[in-house]
């Protein structure tokens, strides 16, 4: 990883009249490389004022990507429940006292009845999930054969199984593996307050592993944790300063379940989930930027700036996991409402 208070060998000019005066400072590189943003500049990136800061996402986002198309992904969470992680957000953890019911991996037909549904409402890369801290091979052997069949459907692949052993990214490449998930989840410094089990390295071991195998990286991570805006931006720093930043990267709006220790965090503004998605995009100009879990909890309008901003992937479905996901009739009713064609 590359060291992310570096400066930028590249400038150009952009009109600086309504930025405020720290952003005045931070944002005079309107093509930095992604491997050059420091903390500080992207807190820059939040405060600037609100119409700035979208003007300048969505002028990046054009150069970089159809404006108004959104790639559609579908998430299936084919084992649920039961996982020895104490992830403070998440409802599997067997630690937790839930409504999430553990249940065995699916069998191979279910799995890939629910990937022909996805196909038949536009989505064009099916997810897979498993609630495990790290597959043991007997439990890998389904799950390969899973990517190969649905990988033969025309469906983009992608899988989130938790921290891999050598070799395994290599097995998941050779069934077909398009994408990895493996999120961040925050900042290296607020991580400690919500994840104990595994460490910010070992995260970082596994997606090596996905670069190693040429898997695309999926990784993002949860806003909304109780965490602080610099906590916010040095998330993005880590994304945006890796050597090949994520191909797709979720920004998620934390859900909260009864019985999880984040249960009654204090909720985070609309707005400033917004301004984390234009950050993203301005900092990750080639990256898709999900609008992932916490959708459902989320406006039209607020969805709407999202897109605005650069977001230009979602879930959709009735479930993303274990928490509710806006259906897919309705995505498609809002898609017709503000002109957007899923890719």
């Amino acid at each position: 990883m590359l060291e992310t208070n570096q400066k930028p060998a590249q400038e150009s000019i952009i009109n600086l009249d309504s930025l405020n005066k720290d952003a005045l400072k931070a944002c005079k590189n309107e093509t930095k490389s992604a491997n050059r943003w420091t903390v500080a500049e992207i807190v820059a990136l939040f405060e600037m004022p609100f119409s700035d800061l979208m003007h300048r996402a969505q002028t990046v986002h054009r150069e970089n990507f159809d404006p108004n198309g959104v790639q559609v992904s579908t998430l299936l969470s084919i084992k649920t429940g039961g996982c020895s992680e104490d992830c403070g957000y998440c409802p599997q953890a067997a630690r937790y006292h839930t409504d999430v019911e553990n249940e065995p991996l699916m069998q191979l037909d279910d799995v890939l009845a629910a990937a022909q549904e996805a196909k038949n409402n536009g989505a064009s890369r099916f997810c897979m999930g498993a609630a495990w801290r790290s597959p043991k091979q007997k439990d890998l052997e389904p799950v390969l054969k899973m990517i190969a069949e649905v990988k033969a459907m025309g469906l983009e692949t992608c899988a989130t199984l938790g921290m891999l052993k050598e070799g395994q990214a290599a097995q998941l490449k050779e069934a077909g593996l398009d994408y990895y998930n493996h999120n961040l989840d925050t900042a290296p410094e607020f991580y400690g307050d919500v994840i104990t089990t595994r460490t910010y390295q070992d995260r970082l071991d596994t997606l090596d592993s996905v670069r190693e195998a040429d898997i695309n990286v999926c990784c993002g991570g949860i806003i909304g944790m109780g965490e602080a805006r610099h906590q916010r931006a040095g998330l993005l720093a880590q994304l945006a300063n890796m050597e090949r930043p994520p191909e797709s990267v979720p920004i998620n709006l934390l859900t909260q379940v009864e019985g999880t220790p984040l249960h009654g965090t204090e909720e985070l503004d609309p707005f400033e989930f917004v301004r984390t998605i234009a950050a993203a995009r301005i900092t990750m100009p080639q990256s898709y930027v999900r609008l992932s879990a916490g959708r459902q909890s989320m406006h039209e309008g607020i969805q709407a700036l999202c897109f605005i901003a650069g977001a230009n992937s979602i879930f959709y479905g009735e479930k993303l996991l274990t928490t509710g996901n806006p259906e897919a009739e309705t995505d498609k009713a809002l898609f017709a409402k503000l002109g957007i064609h899923p890719i």
